[in-house]
């Protein structure tokens, strides 16, 4: 009888020495919990008194996307990668939402329907640009399904723009061309509609540099005797009506 006892005061001592356990890890942890939920509490309230970070993406993109008149043949765009480009226009806005532009992206084996009847460097005429083997070997051609109007040339610079973008994002150069036979291409690539804008794609073999410039001066690009191309752009404070 004084055996059975004892066991069962070893067997209770030992339930409540777990439960002694139990009881202090559990207000251990719920203390850990409360100063992790102190700590976050803290950094929320210290991110809100500080104004907050900007994220450099869209500025960089910008930057990247000069037109870009010369670029490396040992680099082949491919179709996915124009098809890719063409995809923004399922995400962009569009005026009175007609979505009414049509795509039609040209590869190397195609190039040749296109490039004798587009005009790049209209401003540099004595360099006849693109220099011979700089040429442009993709493009995407941008048609509109209906007859054309002021809706849809703001659609036009919006889907531009946001093509040469994505362009950027994914390693590409580009630029928009708007000298350009639109009957030829219109045959050669026997389009259904009436291109308005050509946009030549690749891998950019130029260095291009913005150049800071007063409202009037001289908005003409030009190069150095280096090949440096310098695009001058308005300065800020000239942009903004006072």
């Amino acid at each position: 009888m004084q055996f059975s006892i004892a066991i069962k005061g070893a067997v209770l001592a030992t339930i409540l020495q777990k439960i002694t356990i139990f009881v202090l890890s559990t207000q251990n942890d719920l203390t850990m919990a409360d100063n992790y939920l102190e700590k976050k509490m803290e950094d929320y309230k210290e991110r809100g008194s500080q104004p907050p970070k900007r994220s450099a993406t869209m500025r960089k993109l910008l930057l990247k996307n000069r037109s870009c008149r010369g670029y490396d043949k040992r680099y082949e765009v491919r179709e996915d990668q124009l098809r890719r480009l063409i995809e923004v226009n399922t995400m962009i806005p569009s005026a009175r939402n007609l979505q009414a532009l049509r795509f039609r992206p040209v590869t190397r084996s195609e190039a040749h329907k296109v490039l004798p009847y587009i005009r790049l460097g209209g401003a540099l005429p004595e360099l006849k640009l693109p220099y011979p083997g700089t040429e442009p070997e993709a493009f995407i051609v941008v048609c509109s399904a209906v007859e054309p109007d002021h809706y849809i040339y703001i659609d036009l610079g919006i889907s531009a723009q946001s093509m040469l973008l994505q362009a950027a994002e994914i390693g590409l150069s580009g630029i928009m061309i708007g000298a350009f036979d639109k009957e030829q291409i219109q045959q050669s690539l026997e389009l259904p509609y009436r291109p308005l804008l050509v946009i030549a794609l690749g891998k950019g073999a130029e260095q291009i540099k913005l150049v800071e410039i007063s409202a009037n001066d001289s908005h003409a690009y030009y190069r150095d005797e280096q090949g440096v191309h310098y695009v001058p752009k308005v300065r800020l404070d000239e942009l903004v009506i006072k």
